[in-house]
């Protein structure tokens, strides 16, 4: 009896049907990066129904591969000869940010499709606004270098009153690329700012049923019900503690039960004591400090059985936003963490 990953199929398609109706012009690109947000990329397969995938790494690549034809958008793109031949002959868009990568780019022989990423004021991945023309001036001329997207990133998205967000977006609309497609909205900015979805927008977390804000968004479906078996059931006095520090005490006699999942299943350390856990569709608190590999939660007066299941998230009565929350973490740490030892299945 062990902790379960339950990714359901019908909600990964809806919610990129969600997507289509933010953003109905605009081209989809699913962000499966992270093993897909943690939901494993051969579990996720209504999400390749979108025009291009993106991932962060080139092992992650090999893996879709073996799943899909689709393009693939490396977001890092390559700083050596090797990897880029590897790239090309796995049909990867590359990302090119910085101007270390550019000799390497230059000299290839094959043809590459190459999206370029520009700063405007996030400070993170990206080419300088002032570097961007004389880059595009050198790729530009080579025959082997067709340049898909000018690209860009928000910082403050998930904030849409943050003045950063007019800001980034009026230096990327000014940049001279007329010519070229374009690429900025997130998921929090394709369900924000509709002027920002241009000619491709890139989903993530919205994908996988949860907010890229600080609100649950009921239209989203959680594609992840994680859950787990209760172990145990017993009775609390009064006064008496449960589990390390005993940092909770039973105000009253109480009905306790033990749960087969910890942190070291990717259950958050510090989820606080009052987390909702749901039994038998009945959300209950979480009692005590979380263990590697159990918690405690108090039932009150619930009727449970050793064996009944818990569900830890993934419901619409409990979503992976509420248990982020009081973990002081956000749903994308949450979901990306549940560990290699939860089993993963794939449901309808």
């Amino acid at each position: 009896m062990h902790a379960v990953a339950a990714i359901s199929q019908s909600a990964l398609a809806h919610n990129l049907s969600v997507v289509r109706s933010y953003a109905p012009n605009s081209k989809i690109i699913s962000m499966v990066k992270s093993n897909a947000y943690g939901h494993h990329l051969d579990l996720v397969k209504p999400l390749m129904q979108a025009d291009i995938l993106a991932v962060s790494e080139l092992s992650e690549v090999r893996s879709l591969r073996k799943l899909t034809n689709k393009p693939i958008l490396l977001l890092p793109g390559i700083f050596n000869d090797t990897d880029l031949q590897e790239a090309i002959q796995l049909n990867c868009h590359l990302v090119f940010h910085d101007l270390s990568q550019l000799t390497v780019i230059k000299n290839s022989k094959d043809p590459i499709n190459l999206w370029i990423k520009v700063d405007t004021g996030m400070h993170r991945l990206g080419l300088p606004i002032d570097q961007l023309e004389q880059t595009l001036s050198q790729l530009k001329n080579n025959s082997n270098i067709h340049i898909e997207s000018v690209m860009t990133h928000f910082a403050c998205a998930d904030e849409p009153t943050h003045i950063k967000n007019s800001q980034q977006f009026d230096t990327f609309s000014k940049l001279n690329i007329q010519h070229y497609s374009r690429s900025m909205a997130n998921s929090a900015a394709i369900m924000s700012l509709d002027k920002s979805h241009f000619d491709y927008v890139r989903p993530g977390i919205m994908l996988y049923g949860a907010s890229p804000f600080s609100n649950i968004n009921e239209q989203l479906m959680p594609a992840m019900k994680l859950s787990a078996p209760i172990l145990s059931l017993k009775t609390i006095k009064a006064g008496e503690s449960v589990g390390y520090g005993a940092t909770w005490t039973a105000k009253k006699d109480s009905r306790i039960v033990i749960i087969g999942i910890g942190y070291g299943d990717g259950y958050p350390r510090h989820a606080k004591t009052g987390t909702p856990v749901m039994i038998n569709n009945t959300l209950c608190t979480l009692a005590g400090r979380v263990s590697m590999d159990l918690i405690c939660v108090d039932i009150g007066d619930l009727e449970v059985s050793v064996g009944d299941i818990a569900i830890l998230w993934g419901d619409s009565k409990l979503r992976v936003e509420t248990v982020a929350s009081y973990s002081d973490t956000i749903s994308y740490e949450l979901l990306t963490g549940v560990s290699s030892r939860v089993s993963f299945i794939r449901r309808a």
